[in-house]
């Protein structure tokens, strides 16, 4: 069996470039990952400062944080995850592989929709399993839906979920999502849930997929809703026929989060006004996207319904999305994302924003691509003019 290739994480060649920029000494408005650009709760930090202080720390996996992760799911949900069924791991992304490694041998099926995270193919192929990416576009909001995965023959072992999407931010309502979990049981499929954008939702709430499968993975995170993706903080929620298999592999894999993180994590759950403040911001940023972006001729967007994300069809300017945000970059100092790290076929023509950083700076960066983008849409326009003339 030969080493599996996987592609660049393309987008961070844009990231690179814009560091190097800034290092540079010019101003840089990061709009390239889903990072927010708030801290963690204060009481995260306070408490953390006297953990500095008072307590040496090592190998550790708190019960407590544990227990709070569980009550989340009863007080968010409505159903009952034992504490025992938490694995804490250092972020989202070993969750991830926890998931995948502790369901599926080499050479499974897993299917994924396209668009979707660029680490989940990536992941899957590193893993020498198969993804099988279910393309998703505009009549389907850019999500699963069940008719698509009934379809797949011969069915997948497993499946991704994620709702919200990134790079979309759609959401999928209780009723598909109970309708996938419903097909997946039916033909044996297991799914993967990641639910790292739960919190951030601008409509009803997002429902996890343990609402109609309790033996489907979840994975989350601490780093979108609570804003503490530096702490490498996540965990798995894993059903009770795989969680041995979890927790043999996460010990000898990973070992366990940083104990710092795993106490402020803890408190974090306790700053619920912080984190909707923070999720008001989004809104506004929100808002003022999706006002700015028809005017400069992004009409065709993915319904930002969750997340803080914006992922727009730039196929009437650019068959070459990476080389577009490149430019974009270069001409105006904001840093975006090119669609090809999450649509290897379609993604050229899109690009994401991310509005995951302050208002001050989302109407500064209005301010830098308006007149770009006009320029771009001249030109495209009297591209084809002279076209049409030949």
């Amino acid at each position: 069996m030969t080493v599996p290739e996987i592609d660049p994480f393309h987008t961070i060649a844009i990231s690179t470039l814009a560091h190097r920029q800034e290092a540079e000494g010019r101003d840089i408005i990061h709009m390239e990952f889903g990072q927010p650009s708030s801290s963690a709760p204060q009481g995260a930090i306070d408490r953390s400062h006297h953990i500095l202080d008072t307590d040496p720390m090592g190998y550790w996996e708190s019960g407590a944080l544990k227990a709070r992760i569980a009550q989340s799911y009863a007080d968010n949900y409505g159903v009952t995850v034992d504490p025992e069924q938490i694995v804490l791991t250092c972020g989202a992304s070993p969750a991830l592989v926890l998931a995948l490694m502790s369901c599926f041998t080499p050479g499974a099926r897993v299917a994924l929709a396209r668009p979707g995270y660029v680490a989940y193919r990536n992941t899957l192929r590193a893993l020498h399993m198969i993804p099988v990416e279910i393309e998703c576009g505009e009549a389907e909001r850019y999500q699963l839906t069940a008719q698509a995965i009934d379809e797949l023959d011969p069915p997948p072992e497993g499946l991704i979920v994620a709702s919200p999407g990134n790079p979309t931010g759609t959401v999928l309502s209780g009723e598909e999502l109970e309708a996938i979990a419903a097909v997946c049981r039916r033909k044996g499929i297991r799914i993967v849930s990641d639910e790292i954008y739960h919190g951030l939702t601008f409509g009803e709430p997002a429902h996890s997929v343990l609402e109609y499968d309790p033996t489907a993975l979840v994975v989350n995170s601490f780093s979108k809703y609570f804003s503490m993706a530096a702490w490498r903080l996540g965990w798995l929620v894993a059903p009770y026929d795989r969680l041995a298999a979890v927790q043999a592999r996460v010990g000898n894999l990973f070992l366990t989060p940083p104990s710092l993180s795993q106490h402020a994590g803890l408190v974090a759950f306790e700053s619920g006004a912080e984190l909707e403040a923070n999720l008001e911001t989004y809104r506004r940023n929100r808002d003022l996207l999706l006002e700015a972006l028809p005017e400069w001729g992004l009409r065709r967007i993915a319904p930002p319904d969750g997340a803080f994300y914006i992922y727009a069809d730039i196929g009437h300017l650019t068959d070459d999305s990476l080389a577009f945000c490149m430019d974009l970059l270069r001409d105006t100092g904001v840093a975006t994302a090119t669609g090809i790290d999450f649509d290897p076929v379609e993604g050229r023509h899109f690009m994401r924003f991310s509005f995951a950083v302050s208002t001050e700076l989302i109407e500064k960066a209005i301010q830098r691509m308006k007149p770009w983008f006009a320029a771009r849409t001249k030109a495209a326009a009297t591209g084809k003019a002279s076209l049409d003339v030949v």
